[in-house]
C-alpha cells in the first residue's frame, strides 16, 4: 500500500493529551485528505483521528488494513520530526 499514500505533510503542534500533530496526504494520486489529527498510542506508534463535522464523519478508512497502511506511512514521516520515540 506504500504507493497509495503520498505527499504526506506533517504540522507538529504543542503536545496535549497525546495529540502531537496534524497531517494531510494524498490517496491514490486523486484524493487530498487534510486536518487528520495525530495522537500517540500508549503501547507505541500513532493513532489517526479523521475529521468530523458536527458528529458526522467527513472521511475515514473503510477497513482496518487500509487504516493501518496509512498510519504506517504517517508514522514514517512523524519519526523524521522526532516528535516522539518508538
Amino acid at each position: 500500500m506504500t504507493n497509495y499514500v503520498s505527499e504526506i505533510n506533517i504540522v507538529p503542534i504543542k503536545p496535549k493529551n497525546g495529540h502531537i500533530a496534524f497531517v494531510s496526504f494524498v490517496l491514490f494520486e486523486k484524493l487530498y485528505i487534510n486536518s487528520v489529527a495525530v495522537y500517540t498510542r500508549f503501547g507505541g506508534g500513532i493513532r489517526l483521528v479523521y475529521p468530523r463535522k458536527k458528529n458526522l464523519d467527513v472521511c475515514y478508512p473503510i477497513n482496518h488494513d487500509f487504516g493501518d497502511a496509512i498510519e504506517h506511512e504517517v508514522l514514517v514521516e512523524i519519526l523524521k520530526y522526532e516528535l516522539f520515540s518508538v
